[in-house]
């Protein structure tokens, strides 16, 4: 049943290490996830409103409009392309560490676990062997409550060990 429901130990010590997850990923990881989204916000904040320059200036130059209005899209679709792809590998690179992270305590808890069971067997084993020790000197003490048998018992032994 120790298997099944978790003990106060093991709740305690994967608090603790979830915090401690938690703290280190709070302390060096999340700050430079969450600065580089923001310089690179600032980025496209800063190439949206050049676009919007361009086209004001493309309003003004009707003979470049085509043109103009064209190299604007481009570009803006590029910085947007790129800004996706960013974000994607730095989604995914998150994603990884995450899924690593969960493998390795994952992991740890199997190991946990399967030194929990055989620690829960030996105790087992020897409770076992001394019930079983218990149980045949109760038998001796029964068979041998009388002088005459114990008398027996003691000869039978010695003629034994005679022949070995």
């Amino acid at each position: 049943m120790e298997l099944v429901n978790p003990g106060i130990g093991l709740i305690f010590w994967m608090t603790l290490a979830f915090g401690t997850v938690f703290f280190v990923l709070s302390k060096f990881a999340w700050p430079s996830i969450l600065r580089a989204l923001k310089e690179r916000e600032q980025h496209i904040e800063e190439a949206l409103q050049a676009a919007d320059i361009t086209k004001e200036e493309m309003k003004k130059l009707k003979i470049d409009n085509e043109k103009l209005l064209k190299e604007a899209k481009d570009e803006r679709d590029a910085i947007l392309n790129d800004a996706r792809k960013i974000r994607d590998k730095m989604i995914d690179e998150a994603r990884i560490r995450a899924n690593e992270e969960a493998d390795r305590i994952v992991e740890s808890a199997r190991e946990r676990i399967e030194n929990e069971k055989m620690a829960a067997m030996v105790e087992m084993k020897n409770q076992i062997a001394k019930v079983s020790i218990d149980i045949a000197e109760m038998i001796l003490r029964e068979k041998m409550k009388s002088d005459k048998a114990q008398t027996d018992f003691i000869e039978r032994i010695i003629d034994e060990s005679r022949l070995n």
